[in-house]
């Protein structure tokens, strides 16, 4: 049970930075009729945030050091990894860089750019969620 929640909530996260680096690399109109209204990013809010210097971090997009995290989790936990200390340590060290950098942009967002970006609150929650059960994994 607790692996496919794991595995849904990567799968969420997939969906949230596979939209931020579309609409990063202009792949994606962020006002495509296709995504849900709630999730639409409007010029004053997500569509603003992915282009900002908070947005590349450790120099790439952090959607796509997103994307990668979530699809190399899902992959370890679908494939046992998680039951293996060193694999287990690793993926936790991950998860933890990217628990706090969540809350260093969640400030960001509130503080600093004075945005209100759902889909990014979203994946900083999706990441602590990730976090407590790796934690809790072993």
């Amino acid at each position: 049970m607790m692996l496919w929640l794991l595995v849904a909530l990567c799968a969420t996260g997939v969906l949230i930075s596979g939209y931020f680096t579309g609409v990063t690399f202009r792949w994606v109109d962020p006002k495509t009729r296709w995504i849900p209204p709630v999730c639409r990013m409007g010029e004053d809010t997500c569509a603003f945030v992915v282009f900002t210097p908070q947005a590349r971090i450790f120099g790439p997009p952090n959607a796509v050091l997103g994307l990668l995290f979530y699809v190399v989790l899902a992959v370890a936990a679908m494939g046992g990894g998680l039951e293996q200390a060193p694999v287990r340590w690793v993926l936790l060290a991950a998860s933890g860089v990217t628990v706090a950098l969540g809350l260093f942009l969640t400030y960001s967002l509130l503080f600093v750019l004075r945005v209100r970006c759902v889909l990014c609150l979203t994946s900083h929650l999706v990441n602590l969620g990730l976090f407590i059960m790796i934690l809790a994994y072993g």
